[in-house]
């Protein structure tokens, strides 16, 4: 979506952008950076993988990828936090970067969590194709 008169993102992240009105909406709960295996990486851009590599799982289940993220909101616990974050995102997003918000928190429900990362997923259905009428 093209916004003139503001100041451009200060990264690679979209002011805003304007899902199809019919879309199916998909809102990922927040994903901290916790391994199936039960690890947590120590490094904020360690978790931010699995964060993202966790939503791209619960996507792919309503048939929807990464392409499909319109909105992403995401906490870390300090400022040392937002690059390493910032160069995960990107590099996930670079062709279509959706509207994104970084907040700094003060914690998560446990002190190892560094970051965590929720989204909203837009897709259009396809309409099936109508069956003919059985005789």
């Amino acid at each position: 979506m093209s916004v003139s008169g503001i100041a451009p993102p200060l990264a690679a992240y979209s002011h805003g952008v304007d899902v199809t009105p019919g879309a199916r909406l998909v809102f990922c709960s927040g994903q901290l950076g916790l391994g199936a295996d039960d690890i947590v990486p120590p490094d904020c851009e360690g978790q931010a993988e699995i964060c993202f590599a966790n939503i791209k799982a619960i996507l792919a289940g309503a048939g929807m990828s990464l392409a499909h993220v319109v909105r992403i909101n995401a906490y870390v616990t300090g400022r040392e936090h937002l690059a390493p974050y910032m160069r995960v995102r990107d590099r996930l997003f670079a062709e279509h970067p959706p509207a994104s918000t970084l907040m700094i928190v003060s914690g998560f429900t446990r002190p190892e969590f560094v970051v965590e990362i929720e989204v909203v997923a837009a897709a259009v259905e396809t309409p099936l194709a109508e069956e003919e009428p059985r005789p």
